[in-house]
């Protein structure tokens, strides 16, 4: 089988949609040896490296339109490098499948990871939605199958697009292997040392933004007079500076420390994750607040990180978090502050929600969420 990708993602975005792409990728690889992988891309950075890997070819724009017109060329002209290479099946990673492959001999899968932007449109702009729409809605209804990474994006696929249930399969999304791995305490309080960390703190993680709902949290912190502060990892504009215009009004600026703004961020070691999973396993509990997602994929790194977790319960987040983590209403600041001094006081309670936590995530190695992928590629060229 010859398998292409839309992998401009893979090697452009330090975000959710690369991580999806590489770890994806890279397992693939891994686990299914015997096939040709194609990755087409605008562009080549070093965020994704597969060097010495036999079965994998690069593709780029090489005429000068599309060199000119590189998301022309990722768009729709792509499809003659899809013949050129003999593609039996192109996946669109993120959403976007060529324009016209439906009337070519490739095969096609897109990988719809939420609709967010249906659901809150007035935090995309009118442009963004309207753009995104189409995209979203032509990749749903041309090609042959559509990867769902969970059963609320499977059902908003339904609800917004009209589309039929069969032709959606929920392929569930693991996380970066690094997560798997336990590190030493050695490594840990160097990397504390590192980021200027406490020894003891909450972990935070994700864009700051009004649906990640981080203000929530730093209100429970408040009602609940919590003293251990809260170490957050994400970039933010407009509502990070309320959430910060909040924490100065209250007098606890000084409990919450955004990593985003520390110098070591500006490492390769941050940028590239590497030191994510030391920072995770060195937290006293994980927050995830979301009011929306399309997966939540550091609740499972945080299950992997031996973390216990507190999120919200709604959307997605029971169907990730499972019967692993501590659940409360997303706006609900004196659930959130009970929860929290709760784990932190209890301690056979955070370790018996570790133990869960860990056999939770069994369910999301790369090996089933890997195989989950292949066999819609195999229903979809039967």
């Amino acid at each position: 089988m010859k398998i292409g990708f839309d992998a401009k993602r893979a090697f452009n975005n330090n975000t959710g949609l690369g991580h999806y792409s590489r770890t994806l990728i890279t397992n693939l690889i891994k686990y299914f040896p015997q096939n040709d992988y194609v990755l087409f891309t605008p562009k080549v950075s070093n965020k994704f490296n597969q060097e010495n890997t036999n079965n994998l070819t690069i593709v780029n724009p090489i005429s000068f339109l599309s060199k000119l017109f590189k998301n022309i060329w990722r768009g729709n002209w792509v499809k003659k490098d899809l013949k050129q290479h003999q593609i039996d099946i192109y996946h669109g990673l993120s959403h976007q499948i060529p324009i016209g492959i439906l009337k070519t001999k490739t095969k096609s899968v897109v990988t719809i990871h939420d609709l967010i932007f249906e659901r809150y449109p007035e935090q995309h702009g009118k442009i963004n939605v309207l753009l995104y729409r189409y995209k979203f809605k032509y990749a749903c209804k041309n090609a042959n199958a559509i990867i769902a990474i969970s059963e609320q994006t499977k059902n908003d696929i339904i609800h917004f697009y009209k589309i039929p249930a069969e032709k959606i399969f929920v392929c569930y999304q693991t996380c970066n292997t690094i997560f798997m791995t336990n590190k030493s305490e050695v490594d840990i309080n160097l990397v504390k040392q590192k980021y200027d960390l406490p020894n003891e703190y909450l972990l935070w993680v994700g864009s700051i933004t009004e649906r990640k709902n981080l203000l929530t949290v730093c209100k429970a912190l408040k009602f609940g007079n919590v003293k251990t502060p809260l170490v957050v990892i994400g970039g933010g504009k407009k509502y990070k500076e309320i959430v910060k215009q909040f924490l100065v009004e209250n007098n606890i600026q000084n409990q919450v420390l955004f990593l985003n703004e520390n110098d070591a961020a500006k490492t390769d070691k941050f940028k590239n994750s590497d030191d994510f999973p030391a920072i995770y396993q060195g937290a006293s509990l994980f927050i995830y607040s979301s009011i929306f997602e399309g997966f939540g994929i550091p609740i499972l790194e945080a299950l992997w990180s031996g973390v216990p977790v507190i999120s919200s319960n709604v959307s997605c987040m029971p169907e990730t978090g499972g019967n692993a983590a501590f659940y409360v209403a997303p706006f609900d600041e004196e659930a959130y502050a009970n929860a929290i001094k709760n784990l932190l006081e209890n301690k056979s309670l955070a370790t018996y929600m570790i133990q869960k936590g860990y056999a939770h995530a069994q369910k999301f190695t790369d090996e089933i969420c890997t195989q989950s992928v292949m066999n819609v590629y195999k229903k979809v060229l039967a």
